[in-house]
């Protein structure tokens, strides 16, 4: 098979300058009095723009071994003044806003649901019980990613933190056959870590944010699968439970702050459990994704992934702002064809839609 390379992350210098430009490096700081050596270490622990520093509390900074009360101080002032700290109108607001971008899902009728792919500075969750296509659907954003898209969009790099040990680099190479891209330079733009505690989960952040300041406007998708394996194991029982969420909930801090600060998507997938006290409210469906309310919040977009008959896997939007209340059912491992989606138009018709499988499907890679 004979394919162009440069078709994966397609040069666009001047989509790239926007994207270069859209934060301002840390370093800047020297301006406004600030030694090279307080620097370097703010960047040690992946505070790498102006943004950042606005980004993080006094108490975090002063946290960082060699940083004083008074440099804190002294550093949160520069930062003030090169930063608009206060208001802006929403007409400004939107002019930031349309540098936003969508990442394909590879499906025409899969992106209609997402209004278009997952987009930049908002986190995607997609949760579902295991072989619903979660880590199928991640997979298949290492690959599209990197292709361009509407709107300017160049295509660029992606990182991908595993925490469950189902990352294959086999499974990119087929799902780039299909899009007609070298397999090469698809596995030369994904950047893989491998991370084996919630701690280690975290740390990862830090390389991510320190990556994504080193390649400005390279990088445009964050993956991690999944966002909760690794709280279930390192915290147990109802005693843990307000440190585990308190821990889970800093770690979506981060990937919030880091998607709006470098302007990428965040992907995570998400695991579920049995509820308890679903048997006494006659819920149709007694399970529920974990995480509670904090993943919940924090999450832009969900994406509810079920299975249906035999191969065929149901996607609902579950939770989106503006909320679009639509189902599709879909083949995550085998060919076939997206013919039609069901929008419910009421609150009935949307229980009822689902819980009735759908009347298509479609094929996600």
């Amino acid at each position: 098979m004979k394919v162009a390379e440069d078709q994966v992350v397609e040069e666009d210098t001047g989509f790239q300058d926007d994207e270069e430009s859209f934060f301002q490096d840390i370093d800047l700081l020297q301006k406004h009095g600030i030694n090279m050596a307080d620097i370097k270490k703010m960047k040690l622990v992946g505070i790498c723009t102006v943004k950042g520093i606005q980004m993080t509390t006094r108490k975090a900074l002063c946290n960082i071994k060699g940083l004083s009360e008074a440099k804190v101080e002294k550093i949160k002032e520069a930062a003030g003044k090169m930063l608009n700290v206060g208001f802006q109108t929403a007409f400004e607001y939107s002019a930031k806003r349309k540098q936003v971008f969508n990442i394909t899902t590879g499906s025409q009728e899969f992106d209609k649901l997402l209004g278009g792919g997952i987009e930049s500075m908002a986190i995607t969750e997609a949760f579902g019980e295991f072989r619903t296509g979660k880590t199928q659907l991640s997979h298949t954003f290492c690959v599209t990613a990197q292709l361009p898209g509407e709107d300017g969009y160049s295509g660029g790099k992606v990182i991908f933190i595993d925490t469950e040990n189902t990352f294959r680099p086999d499974r990119l190479k087929d799902i780039a056959d299909r899009f007609n891209v070298d397999h090469g330079a698809v596995l030369d733009n994904v950047l893989y870590a491998r991370a084996y505690t919630s701690e280690h989960q975290m740390e990862l952040l830090d390389f991510v944010a320190a990556k994504f300041h080193e390649e400005g406007g390279v990088f445009k998708l964050l993956i991690i699968d999944s966002i909760m394996a690794l709280f279930r194991v390192d915290f147990s029982g109802r005693g843990e439970l307000a440190e585990r969420q308190q821990k889970l909930a800093q770690m979506l801090s981060r990937l919030q702050k880091i998607s709006e600060e470098y302007n990428v998507a965040v992907f995570v997938t998400n695991q579920m459990t049995a509820d308890p006290g679903a048997g006494m409210s006659f819920q149709a469906d007694p399970k529920k994704p974990i995480g509670g309310h904090i993943l919940a919040h924090a999450s832009t977009t969900r994406i509810s992934l079920r299975k249906g008959r035999a191969e065929m896997r149901i996607a609902k939007i579950f939770d989106r702002y503006p909320r679009v209340p639509i189902c599709l059912r879909m083949r995550p491992r085998s060919p076939s064809a997206l013919e039609e989606l069901v929008t419910p138009k009421s609150e009935e018709e949307e229980t009822r839609v689902s819980t009735v499988p759908c009347l298509r499907q479609f094929k996600v890679i």
